[in-house]
């Protein structure tokens, strides 16, 4: 699975390398807020973490463009006196629908990748990264707005459809709903 959402990812790119007039490049950055969903509930609350990183806005026409990213997130929960900080390396490719000069309505597959885990009680930090799975897969439901300029807003919500720990005591997913800010290099509208 992974390697073919590596594949999709790669000739993206490949394409948009290919059809230089119809692609864009940006930067974004903002504010996550994250939770853990597990089966039985075990109770976690909200964190806040941020996400940084780069993506390319293919044009496929008028109305409709592929928007591959790769972002940093900051992401985990908080449970009574202690918090779950999961870093990972977010790779989700948006299909978008732009209308209205600059609005646009986007979901697609996200691939995760899980860098760092820690458990934080009381100052003391534990590496706990061995209890979750390399890799999560989750689905994304957003709307942004670009304005001429290319600064544009973003809101999305993912949801984490295969579980991320890595032993049988229940299932847990990833929740994040996540706003921010994005500049496109050389936008104009389509």
């Amino acid at each position: 699975m992974k390697g073919l959402f590596f594949s999709g990812v790669l000739l993206l790119f490949v394409f948009s390398s290919k059809a230089q007039e119809h692609v864009h490049y940006g930067l974004k950055a903002g504010l996550n807020v994250t939770n853990l969903a597990t089966s039985p509930n075990a109770n976690y609350q909200t964190k806040a973490g941020f996400n940084a990183g780069a993506l390319a806005h293919i044009h496929l026409n008028k109305s409709w463009a592929l928007q591959p990213e790769i972002m940093y997130s900051g992401q985990g929960a908080k449970i009574s006196d202690a918090t779950i900080n999961l870093h990972y390396i977010n790779i989700p490719v948006q299909v978008q629908y732009m209308f209205n000069k600059g609005f646009r309505l986007q979901t697609g597959p996200q691939l995760g990748l899980l860098t760092g885990a820690k458990y934080v009680a009381n100052d003391v930090k534990t590496d706990v990264k061995d209890a979750y799975k390399p890799a999560d897969l989750g689905w994304t439901f957003g709307a942004s707005y670009v304005a001429k300029s290319g600064l544009g807003v973003d809101a999305r919500y993912t949801h984490g459809i295969t579980p991320i720990n890595d032993n049988g005591s229940g299932s847990v997913y990833n929740r994040n709903f996540q706003v921010g800010l994005f500049y496109i290099i050389h936008h104009h509208y389509k």
